[in-house]
């Protein structure tokens, strides 16, 4: 029988918010079973704000989560690096508005996850098994889930830019595949939208050690370059992870994506959610008996 986890001991990390560009520091706490993920503002008197679809306020560019008014955003990479690394259970304080964004990629959260070691709960792991197709589309973008025996997706992406064009990646989540071939892939923003986007009060925490900046020219302006040819792909199915992770567990299904965004990820979860006869929770023992 699969068993749920938590983190072995507290770990911290410090950093600043891509969007609001303020120092934002956070703390992965070990948690009880049949906790999930619930993000605590230290800031707030510890205001807690669990990360479920009802609390998704918006999706433009990141997803952010508002409970009584009260927000944190930017949570996809970190819930991406926690659903990523199975660990079902962490209290995550938070001390501002943002979860730092790191170097724009899941990685420095697996390391912190790796760091501190993972801890076996009695409580047997629970599993959200996709019962029939559900799909979600908004103009050209679109999203589904199938049932499957695995958790796994196909997505495809499509911009106008010679360093990306069409980029397509099929990936099961098995053996540690989210380490290897998903959390490290960055966040990418384009040169010639920064300037609308500070002007929304977006990205001005932005910059070349946390994003790929490419160029109306056509190239990037990272000296290092790109980790995976396909970076960009890689970077859309680590923000679907984490999407996804508001589902409050691990998923059975096969995901299909195609030019999608944080509005399409989040409507998903909650279209299938809100169909009863769409899903259907398991524990693991139930699962080894099939």
């Amino acid at each position: 029988m699969i068993k749920q986890t938590t983190l072995k001991r507290a770990v911290s990390i410090a950093g600043h918010g891509l969007h609001t560009g303020e120092p934002s520091g956070i703390t992965l706490n070990p948690a009880p079973a049949y906790t999930g993920y619930v993000f605590r503002r230290t800031d707030l008197n510890n205001f807690e704000i669990p990360a479920a679809p009802q609390y998704v306020a918006r999706v433009s560019y990141a997803t952010t989560l508002m409970r009584q008014g009260v927000m944190i955003a930017t949570v996809e990479h970190l819930l991406a690096a926690l659903a990523g690394s199975q660990i079902d259970n962490c209290i995550i304080d938070v001390d501002s508005l943002e979860v730092p964004i790191t170097d724009g990629s899941a990685e420095p959260f697996i390391e912190m996850i790796e760091q501190t070691g993972v801890v076996t709960l009695e409580a047997p792991r629970q599993f959200l098994r996709v019962l029939k197709h559900v799909e979600v589309e908004q103009a050209d973008r679109r999203m589904s889930i199938s049932p499957a025996e695995t958790f796994s997706i196909n997505c495809s992406i499509e911009f106008p830019h010679p360093m990306i064009g069409t980029q397509r990646r099929d990936i099961e989540f098995t053996n540690g595949q989210f380490a290897k071939q998903i959390a490290p892939a960055r966040t990418f923003g384009f040169l010639d939208e920064v300037e609308a986007l500070r002007n929304l009060g977006l990205a001005r925490g932005g910059s070349l050690e946390n994003a790929i900046v490419l160029t109306p020219e056509g190239g990037i302006l990272n000296r290092e370059g790109l980790r995976f040819t396909d970076e960009f792909v890689r970077h859309k199915i680590m923000d679907i992870v984490g999407d996804l992770a508001l589902f409050g567990m691990p998923v059975l299904g096969r995901v299909n994506a195609e030019r999608t965004g944080h509005g399409v990820h989040t409507a998903l979860v909650s279209r299938v959610l809100r169909d009863d006869s769409a899903w259907e929770i398991l524990d693991s023992a139930s699962l080894e008996k099939r």
